[in-house]
């Protein structure tokens, strides 16, 4: 019975561990934060990814389409790892021969042919 109990202890004391961390987080930022400046009449404007946008003058900002782009590159490639990472994990595994390599092997090209277009188009210059 005492084996029984055991995960049980490892799930608690990781329980445990994340209470502190998170706690230990917050009141990291509640000592370290900069007295509050603003008035409390700031607090209620509009303010919204780094742009601070005055909801009575206008409040379209345009973001330029290279932000999407990076981010849709960003998309491609954390799908990438998702799929890569599981059948990294199993190819070793009897019957995952020539055939899963191979598999891989044409969706990592495929990425890489589309990594390669975006890097021929310029996409990926910041400037």
């Amino acid at each position: 019975m005492e084996r029984y109990f055991d995960d049980y202890v490892t799930v608690g004391v990781l329980l445990l561990v994340g209470v502190a961390f998170v706690a230990v987080a917050l009141g990291a930022n509640w000592l370290l934060r900069p007295p509050r400046a603003i008035g409390p009449a700031a607090a209620f404007d509009s303010y919204e990814c780094g742009i601070e946008i005055d909801p009575i003058d206008h409040a379209w900002a345009q973001t330029h389409i290279r932000y999407y782009v990076y981010a849709f590159i960003y998309v491609v490639f954390a799908v990438e790892t998702v799929f890569v990472y599981p059948w990294a994990t199993i190819f070793s595994k009897p019957g995952y021969g020539a055939r899963a390599l191979t598999e891989m092997g044409v969706f990592v090209a495929l990425l890489a042919l589309g990594l390669l277009y975006a890097w021929r188009k310029r996409v990926l210059r910041w400037a």
